[in-house]
């Protein structure tokens, strides 16, 4: 084995170890802190504090009211060195919705303010986006497999990195070169889920997913200009990110997460998701705008 390459570890191991950076501690009312990720160096990943983010607006809301939107801002990186405090402000109660402002902060300084929204279930009138005519999973390999694959592309200061274990299996659709960038339309589709089966809380699974939802999405419109962070001087950063859950869902099976890149411009790039199951369904939409600057 490469002495860069990590070692892998189980898929529960990883599983488990997610669900537990997302079990936020309440230290008071409306007051949480979220974990630091083990072993986790630098900035942290936005998803993550999206996701705790909406763990603690779940916690302050009682059921049968459940999580269908949340619309957060990025305005500071996180710093892996230390845990993040959640402060929930209660804005709205009503008898079919809610709504929820979360301040995530380090610190004392404040990194994300996010919105979200709850409303008791209810039935009504129903259409959808159709789900694209994709490979199944089963057909696909891996991006870790894919990646292992081209190790000799890889420059050893970045093995570690890209051949890391993970707890979110990606399977994209139409692989692409890491390190021999091509302009392309600025579109792609990729297959996720948790490593291992957890447990049966709705609460923990959409957390999963808004954790996975940051993922893929800035990556799609650089597609249309042929860069990425690996073989660019590119500096890139979420800068805010809106989540709509549709439909129940599980984290832990097959997802299909088909992303486009409409417009960019101003060293900025938006970009659109729509989540759906095996099924077809169309389980959630994602939009987020990403800082996107090119430097000499």
């Amino acid at each position: 084995m490469d002495l860069n390459t990590p070692p892998d570890m189980p898929p529960e191991a990883l599983a488990q170890g997610l669900v537990d950076l997302l079990e936020i501690e309440e230290i008071d009312t409306d007051l949480y802190r979220g974990k630091r990720q083990p072993g986790g160096v630098g900035r942290v990943f936005g998803g993550q504090v999206i996701a705790q983010a909406l763990q603690a607006a779940q916690r302050s809301t009682d059921a049968p009211k459940i999580a269908h939107s949340l619309h957060a801002y990025f305005m500071r990186p996180g710093n892996e060195d230390f845990p993040i405090i959640f402060r929930v402000v209660r804005d709205f109660e009503g008898r079919s919705f809610a709504t929820r402002r979360v301040i995530a902060m380090q610190q004392g300084q404040p990194i994300l303010n996010m919105a979200a929204s709850f409303q008791v279930p209810e039935e009504g009138l129903h259409h959808q986006d159709k789900m694209p005519d994709v490979p199944g999973p089963d057909e696909l390999k891996s991006d870790v497999e894919l990646r292992r694959e081209m190790i000799d592309e890889i420059p050893e200061k970045f093995r570690r990195h890209m051949l890391r274990s993970r707890p979110i299996e990606i399977r994209p659709v139409h692989p692409r070169s890491w390190f021999r960038p091509v302009k392309q339309e600025p579109k792609q589709d990729s297959w996720f889920r948790l490593v291992a089966p957890i447990g049966d809380d709705a609460a923990m699974h959409r957390a999963i997913l808004a954790y996975a939802s940051d993922m893929s999405l800035l990556g799609t419109s650089m597609l249309a200009h042929g860069i990425n962070w690996m073989t660019h001087n590119v500096q890139t950063a979420s800068l805010d990110h809106a989540l709509w859950l549709h439909e129940e869902f599980r984290a832990d099976d097959w997802l299909l997460y088909s992303c486009d890149s409409p417009w960019a411009g101003h060293a900025r790039g938006f970009n659109r998701g729509r989540i759906y199951n095996r099924d077809g369904r169309l389980v959630a939409s994602v939009a987020q705008e990403g800082l996107m600057r090119v430097r000499d």
